[in-house]
């Protein structure tokens, strides 16, 4: 174990994230999406829409959904990954809605298979899926938080390929799980755990399915879902224990 630990030590850290916008968010309790101007607060059955510059809330949904988690908005859709955490066994689905109103637009059911899904992102055409397992609460028997992976679908949600993470990340989820991820404007994805304040960068190895620790950069949110607004070079987050939304500006 010592080793995957002096492996993490040495992939941190070339870049640094500085606080940028924190906004009062009631909804802040599993993830952040970011749109035009927007930013979306998700919480298990909720999602708030606020304005960066004077965070008033623009609109609310609120529906009869278990555990939403991250959210990314693509082609004017906001994306959603959604699970039954904590039942067992675990059935998720994506689900969809306008960014501006807020109107639920459909739903897309992964049901059992992979763990819970909490993070979606798409990269070349490719949707990603974060699929979480986890130790004790909400797992199940004989999958634990090892058992995390990430699912590659095509745009018609086909599986195509998948990936795991590193043993020195893994490690660092202590019995829970990936809650969040998102693909950077280096084309790296920064992803979270349940609730440390450090995002690991992961890069796509040319060989084998595990994907490859880069570095570890201190974060100023609590784990939880992530979403890039790359137009600022800033990752936003969220504080569960303040309900804040925070954005952090990446520097190399």
């Amino acid at each position: 174990m010592l080793a995957f630990w002096a492996a993490a030590d040495a992939a941190a850290q070339n870049a640094r994230f500085t606080t940028g916008p924190v906004l009062a968010a009631d909804e802040a309790v599993q993830a952040v999406a970011v749109w035009h101007g927007s930013v979306y607060a998700i919480s298990n059955s909720r999602i708030g829409r606020y304005d960066v510059e004077t965070g008033e809330r623009l609109a609310l949904w609120e529906g009869p959904l278990t555990h939403l988690n991250s959210g990314i908005v693509i082609d004017d859709t906001l994306y959603a990954a959604h699970s039954n955490y904590p039942g067992v066994p675990m059935v998720s689905s994506i689900e969809m809605f306008d960014p501006e109103t807020l109107t639920h637009l459909g739903s897309h059911a992964l049901g059992i298979g992979h763990g819970s899904a909490t993070w979606i992102d798409r990269r070349r055409g490719m949707w990603w899926v974060g699929f979480a397992n986890y130790d004790g609460r909400g797992g199940t028997p004989g999958r634990s938080t090892e058992w995390t992976n990430i699912v590659v679908y095509d745009r018609h949600f086909r599986r195509v390929g998948g990936w795991v993470y590193p043993e020195e990340v893994t490690s660092r989820f202590e019995g829970r799980s990936n809650s969040g991820a998102a693909f950077g404007p280096d084309d790296r994805l920064y992803a979270t755990g349940h609730d440390a304040t450090e995002v690991y960068v992961m890069e796509i190895p040319d060989l084998g399915a595990t994907l490859r620790l880069a570095e570890i950069i201190p974060f100023p949110g609590e784990g939880q879902g992530v979403a890039w607004d790359v137009s600022k070079d800033m990752l936003w987050g969220l504080k569960r224990s303040e309900r804040v939304l925070v954005g952090a500006r990446i520097h190399r």
